[in-house]
This record gives structure tokens, C-alpha cells and sequence, in this order.
């Protein structure tokens, strides 16, 4: 089984970039989702997480609400880092799950997780290949205002407490940048898909 990495900033095509992989064959995980389930209230990080946060970051339903919770992390290094301590290792463990199942599944399975920080996190080092997908910042504000009804300052705080995608680009074996349309971004995976199943060992 080949262990393919995919990431890249916020709102910088990750997600379409993960689905048009799937739609050629890929097995996809997308890490955020398993964020949201160890966050839930039945999950492994929340009671240590609003522990460390207070209920203000609860909604009425008793949910942790993400915006709340961005709203205290973001900006705030040491508080980011502490999330991140808090939840990650049980992300870790159900991506480590996951890979498992697909190779007994299926030895000749290209297993692409999708998730935001594998740079930053150095759990990069997991995967045989590094996809980064870009865009331009402008572009990244403009689609995450759009998709999650941030403002521009909200935005802005997000993308400065990550790793800019020109030092991202470092350590990927491939890039896609997004930029262009639908049909250009998907020509360009079609590519990097070639090179994937090539790879395999």
C-alpha cells in the first residue's frame, strides 16, 4: 500500500483535490472529520478539551461550537499548540486505525489522508509522497469567506497561524495549485494520480 499525505492551507483546494483523487480510485480520509468526532460530546478530546477552555466555547446544545473554539485558539500560539496536544493524538491513532484496514483490504491501495497541519505536526514523515495543493492568498480569503462566513480579519487570523504554503512547498513531492478551473485543477491530480501508481512499491 502506498501512504499519500495531502495538504495545504485553508481554503487552498484540499478537499476537491482529496475528492477528485477518491473519484480515480484513492481510498480518502479526511482528518477534520475525525476532529469533529473526537471533539463531539461522546469523543475521546472533548471533556479534557472544555476542560481547558471553559464552557465558552459550548453551544446551547452542549456541543463544542468550533467558531467559539477557533475564536480562542486562533491568534494565541500557546493555546493553538495546547489544542493541538489535546486532540491530535487521538486523530493520530484512528488515521494509524485506518491505514490498517485499507492495507488488509487491499495491499495495492493508494491511502491519501487529507489533513491541514501533517507539516507542521512532522507527521508528514508517515507518507511515502506529499501531495501540497495552493492557490493565492487572495484567492484563500476569498473561498473562506465564502465557505465558512468569515470575515476577512477572522480569515487572516487563521492563515497567519499556519505555515505559509511557499514554505509548505518545501517538503512536497507534488503540487497542485488550484487556482485555474475545475476541469484545469483536475487534469493536473489526473497527473499527480499517474505518478502515484507508478510509485507503488
Amino acid at each position: 500500500m502506498l501512504k499519500v499525505g495531502l495538504t495545504g492551507g485553508l481554503a487552498s483546494g484540499k478537499s476537491f483535490v482529496g475528492a477528485t483523487l477518491a473519484e480515480l480510485g484513492c481510498r480518502v480520509l479526511q482528518a477534520d472529520a475525525l476532529g469533529h468526532e473526537v471533539l463531539a460530546p461522546d469523543g475521546e478530546a472533548y471533556s479534557s478539551v472544555v476542560e481547558a477552555f471553559g464552557e465558552g466555547i459550548l453551544g446551547g446544545n452542549g456541543a463544542i461550537d468550533r467558531r467559539r473554539l477557533a475564536a480562542e485558539v486562533f491568534g494565541h500560539p500557546d493555546r493553538l499548540a495546547q489544542l493541538n496536544t489535546l486532540v491530535h493524538p487521538w486523530v493520530l491513532r484512528k488515521e494509524e486505525e485506518w491505514m490498517e484496514r485499507v492495507a488488509a483490504e487491499d495491499a495495492r491501495a493508494i491511502a491519501v489522508l487529507e489533513a491541514a497541519i501533517l507539516i507542521e505536526t512532522g507527521s508528514y514523515k508517515r507518507f511515502a509522497r506529499l501531495i501540497l495543493a495552493v492557490c493565492s492568498e487572495e484567492e484563500q480569503v476569498r473561498r473562506a469567506m465564502k465557505r465558512d462566513g468569515l470575515s476577512r480579519d477572522e480569515v487572516l487570523a487563521r492563515l497567519n497561524s499556519q505555515m505559509p504554503l511557499s514554505e509548505k512547498q518545501k517538503y512536497a513531492d507534488y503540487v497542485i495549485d488550484t487556482s485555474g478551473t475545475k476541469e484545469e485543477t483536475r487534469a493536473r491530480v489526473a497527473e499527480v494520480y499517474r505518478a502515484l501508481r507508478e510509485a507503488q512499491p
